[in-house]
């Protein structure tokens, strides 16, 4: 890590995979050198989305789901923190999933750092700063 506190991406970026999505994520997240768990493996598969957003921004993390609810939830408490990235795919596969995740991280680091939600759907990618207004 430099003075600027620049590291690499994947030193800085842990993420929170909620159970909306194949535990195959995690492990493409950490075979690529993020840090990464799913839900299950903290015990909370029965928390409530308010819960794990609250998980994940004391331990800064950024929620990985295909729950519409996470945006919600953000924007009606307009917290800054945590970021989510929410997928809306019509093939919701591990593979695409995947596929679409490893490539998009690199350009989106910046406002998950910021906090954000970001919707990775077939054919584009959306980010709202948060707190959403």
């Amino acid at each position: 890590m430099d003075s600027f506190g620049e590291g690499s991406s994947r030193d800085a970026m842990k993420f929170l995979v909620d159970l909306a999505l194949s535990p195959k994520i995690v492990k493409v997240l950490r075979s690529s050198g993020y840090e990464a768990v799913r839900v299950n493996e903290l015990d909370m598969a029965r928390y409530k989305d308010g819960e794990i957003l609250e998980y994940a921004a004391k331990n800064d993390q950024v929620v990985i789901t295909a729950d519409l609810d996470f945006g919600d939830i953000l924007a009606f408490t307009r917290y800054k923190k945590p970021s989510v990235i929410i997928f809306r795919l019509k093939d919701p596969s591990p593979d695409h999933v995947n596929s679409l995740l490893l490539s998009a991280l690199p350009r989106i680091k910046d406002s998950l750092d910021k906090g954000s939600i970001v919707v990775i759907d077939d054919y584009r990618i959306r980010i709202r700063e948060l707190p959403v207004l």
